[in-house]
């Protein structure tokens, strides 16, 4: 079976989590992606998952499609039911659902979840930490001639926000301020780079700013961001707690990764798992009080990759 022909529907709500997940897999399967941004009509839009149906006037999306996918592959809450929605009018279609979908596990040929979600079923493969869309090929590109960022000595600072399980207040970002205040002084050739994510307020940037101006470089965004340089060229990363989803893509680099944990204003036994897992694979550490960065080594994460040589021998085998 010749997968690097095979047409691919990515399916999502349009956020960036999510799309790196569905990308990273499918570009590990073939380069014809075609993508829809799932949009239910309201009050279904707001709906928890079981109880929409199934029917072409709750999507406000184009449901007729140029060319028939020979995989869909949706993630988060939305895009289950257009996926079950295509699945419906394109029977020899192989879906693939990336996360909990949090509806009977069989609407879809095959479920991948993350070791922390905890499920566990015929079609679930599991993965560690998220898929994400960085690979040996994005890093093959010269990101040099992009960014006045040094590469030497590189330490990339990658700041979340609030979320559902955490809080990041004022209080927070002022001892967040003060670690790596101390951690330049302790080690004054270091580069300092601050990187923002879609959660990061305006207000939290603007102290975050101000504290750090003199001693870092800010990410300025109304230029390209450098991440994608920032995961090339650092030598160990600070990564706020909130966000599974940028401690797994640092996570590729194999380079260290220390974490910032928030206070939770809802405990997650899943995020707890998620950084219990990390921490026991070696590929973090929390920051101590000591504020020193101590450089290890861990094996690599890969796990679009490892997943999709999974999925392809599966599929393979199941119809052949």
């Amino acid at each position: 079976m010749n997968f690097s022909k095979k047409n691919i529907l990515v399916l999502t709500d349009g956020s960036q989590g999510m799309k790196s997940q569905v990308l990273g897999l499918a570009k590990e399967f073939s380069s014809n992606i075609s993508s829809i941004e799932t949009k239910l009509l309201f009050p279904w839009s707001k709906i928890q998952p079981g109880i929409i149906p199934f029917f072409s006037w709750v999507f406000l999306n184009k449901l007729k499609l140029d060319i028939i996918p020979d995989i869909i592959i949706s993630c988060g809450r939305k895009s289950t039911y257009l996926s079950i929605y295509f699945k419906k009018r394109y029977s020899k279609t192989i879906t693939i659902h990336i996360q909990n979908p949090k509806i009977n596990f069989k609407k879809f040929n095959y479920i991948i979840a993350p070791q922390h979600d905890n499920i566990e079923g015929e079609n679930v493969l599991t993965s560690v930490g998220a898929l994400h869309k960085f690979s040996k090929n994005i890093f093959k590109k010269n990101f040099d001639e992009d960014f006045d960022i040094p590469k030497k000595n590189l330490v990339s600072i990658v700041i979340g926000g609030s979320n559902h399980h955490y809080n990041f207040s004022i209080k927070e970002i002022n001892q967040l301020c003060l670690k790596i205040t101390i951690i330049k002084k302790l080690n004054p050739k270091f580069n300092i780079l601050i990187l923002f994510s879609r959660r990061t307020s305006d207000d939290m940037k603007f102290l975050l700013s101000k504290n750090l101006k003199n001693i870092s470089i800010i990410q300025n965004e109304k230029h390209k961001n450098p991440y994608s340089f920032a995961l090339k060229y650092s030598d160990l990363f600070i990564v706020t707690s909130d966000s599974t989803s940028m401690i797994s893509e640092c996570a590729f680099t194999g380079k260290p990764i220390y974490v910032f944990h928030l206070p939770f204003k809802r405990k997650s036994k899943r995020i707890e798992n998620f950084h219990k897992q990390f921490e026991e694979l070696n590929i973090t550490k929390k920051i101590s009080n000591k504020n020193d960065l101590i450089p290890w080594i861990y094996k690599t994460l890969n796990e679009s990759e490892r997943i999709a040589s999974i999925l392809r021998k599966r599929i393979i085998k199941e119809n052949s």
